[in-house]
């Protein structure tokens, strides 16, 4: 060896030297923040990814940073291609000096993966070539195919998930019948629960159908029907920008599951889009309070629960209705029961809501407390509930719970689009009875529209509006709009003006909006009284429906003053229609 190759040599020993601390330093680092700094073992890449062909792509230029493996040489080199055994030293600084003087390296041999390669000869050469500070270098490259691809960010833990992707799409085909499908998830174990899944949808496609459902057919089925009408949901609602880190297949995963605890809590068949739309409002919804510095001295000496405010004007349909697939405003509708025989009024009602809405019946029993259930008076009651909707041809389940009538109903709301219950005990007209009333509280509460029902079915299809241009009279007006279209019925919009404010320019709104739907409506404008006015009009235009917005005002000032809404509830014989 001539002066000049070992003066070169020595130089590239001190280079091994300091390529090997930066190892050590990084393994270090790696160990402190949990972070793996091993290079990728392409035979056990290739066992758990089940490769299936490969072909020569000739040479290339390829990026160094795209190296994630080896095949024989993993353990001796960092991530990065660092060094991490000292037994390397000559040969890698024999490398070097090749690089550095005439010789030059040779193209290395490297097996592609997706985006990532992997070493098949000449790792010193990468290892060299990356501290030199090398960008591309020239490979063999061969591509290896497999079901599901990877990137040169991909961790060893994540080998877990693309081989049980990898084992998933063996059986199950879905990237061959649909292509371009991202089934991916970020924690192990799932892929056998989207497998039963698929089994269980193929099992009740073979009732359905009355015949043996080719498995593939079921995946494709399933994936069409079940699976991506709900990511679409999730695309069109953003709703994975709540959950970072997550993927599509996560929130999937989690919506069927919440859905399952869901049912046996509530003991009611629930939507995949039911359950998406509680996960949405669980953790983007935060009900503010608006009261008066008079109110913040009662509200310390009152219940604090019996004054919270609702959610805001509109909410139940900009977060639920809006994003609905299909044409129907109450396709699931609550209807709470108690043992007394005028409560089955509002079940009757709602069967008449149901037939128009093609919907389904959640009945609800509310007892004090567990230990007050009769097993007879539930069996009674469950009985005669399941046979009045199989009389009537429709879908119904009642569920039994405990708890305070007014918060237990307003809870379970949030699962459903219309809360239909019998009007026993409207509001009275003193402050204390407000104060005291459940219904008054279901009303302030309640996320979803109520029909009170006073003790009268009517068919529901001579219906007065209630409008004066405040927030929720623009939810009762969306709501009219919809009945008169869907269900074809007769409206009537009622405008009163106190003292003499005209209610010329509050009608031209109402009317503008419901020409622009399409719907033909009676308008009058009444001055006085506003509980009286439309009572007025009720009587004198055969009215057997009311549509109108629930308390306008802070729940302090209900409580004090009063409402129209409550003076209607008390004197009304049809039923009335509260939105929000």
């Amino acid at each position: 060896m001539t002066f000049d190759n070992r003066f070169g040599f020595s130089h590239a020993i001190t280079d091994f030297h300091r390529a090997r601390n930066q190892a050590v330093l990084k393994e270090i680092i790696g160990r402190i923040r949990g972070e793996s700094v091993e290079l990728l073992s392409y035979e056990e890449v290739r066992q758990k990814l089940r490769v299936e062909g490969s072909s020569e792509q000739g040479l290339q230029n390829i990026p160094i940073e795209a190296i994630v493996g080896s095949i024989g040489r993993y353990n001796d080199f960092t991530r990065d291609f660092l060094p991490r055994r000292d037994s390397i030293q000559e040969r890698w600084a024999r490398v070097k000096l090749a690089v550095t003087g005439s010789t030059g390296l040779p193209p290395i041999d490297v097996y592609q993966i997706g985006e990532a390669y992997f070493v098949k000869d000449g790792n010193h050469r990468v290892s060299v070539a990356k501290q030199m500070g090398a960008n591309y270098i020239q490979a063999y490259v061969t591509e290896v195919r497999t079901r599901v691809p990877i990137t040169p960010d991909i961790e060893p833990d994540e080998l877990i998930l693309k081989a049980e992707l990898a084992s998933f799409l063996e059986i199950s085909r879905l990237d061959e019948v649909r292509p371009g499908s991202d089934l991916s998830v970020t924690l192990p174990g799932k892929y056998p629960i989207i497998q039963e899944h698929i089994d269980v949808h193929r099992y009740f496609m073979g009732i359905e159908q009355q015949r043996e459902i080719p498995y593939i057919e079921s995946v494709t089925h399933w994936y069409d029907t079940v699976y991506m009408p709900l990511i679409e949901t999730i695309r069109e609602r953003g709703i994975l920008h709540n959950f970072p880190n997550r993927t599509e297949t996560d929130l999937y995963l989690w919506i069927t599951i919440h859905r399952h605890e869901l049912e046996e809590e509530l003991e009611w068949e629930i939507k995949l889009e039911t359950a998406l739309n509680d996960l949405v409002e669980s953790h983007g919804t935060q009900f503010k309070s608006s009261i008066s510095r008079f109110g913040d001295k009662l509200l310390s000496v009152l219940s604090l629960g019996k004054l919270e405010e609702g959610p805001p004007p509109g909410q139940w349909r900009t977060r639920t209705v809006s994003t609905r697939k299909g044409d129907r405003l109450f396709t699931e509708i609550l209807v709470p029961l108690s043992s007394k025989q005028e409560s089955w009024v509002s079940l009757n009602q709602a069967f008449v809501v149901a037939h128009h809405e093609n919907a389904a019946i959640h009945g609800l029993h509310i007892i004090a407390n567990q230990s007050d259930i009769e097993d007879e008076i539930i069996a009674s009651l469950r009985d005669e509930f399941e046979r009045r909707c199989h009389d009537n041809d429709l879908q119904g389940e009642l569920a039994v719970t405990s708890g305070e009538i007014a918060r237990q109903i307003s809870d379970r709301a949030r699962w459903n689009d219309l809360v239909i219950t019998h009007l026993a005990h409207p509001p009275a007209s003193s402050p204390k009875a407000r104060l005291d009333s459940g219904f008054h509280e279901l009303i302030q509460r309640c996320p979803r529209p109520i029909l009170a029902v006073p003790g009268q079915l009517t068919p529901l299809d001579n219906a007065l509006l209630a409008y004066d241009g405040s927030p929720k009279s623009e939810e009762a007006l969306f709501v009219a709009t919809y009945m008169a279209g869907k269900w074809n019925i007769r409206l009537t919009v009622v405008t009163v003006f106190e003292d003499n404010n005209p209610a010329q320019e509050t009608m031209l709104r109402a009317k503008a909006y419901l020409e622009e739907h399409g719907i033909q409506a009676n308008f009058k404008a009444e001055k006085g009284s506003v509980g009286e006015a439309l009572l007025k009009v009720m009587e004198k235009e055969n009215i057997n429906l009311i549509i109108m917005g629930g308390y306008g005002a802070s729940p302090v000032v209900e409580f004090i003053l009063g409402s129209v809404v409550d003076k209607v509830l008390r004197e009304s014989q049809v039923p009335i229609l509260i939105c929000r």
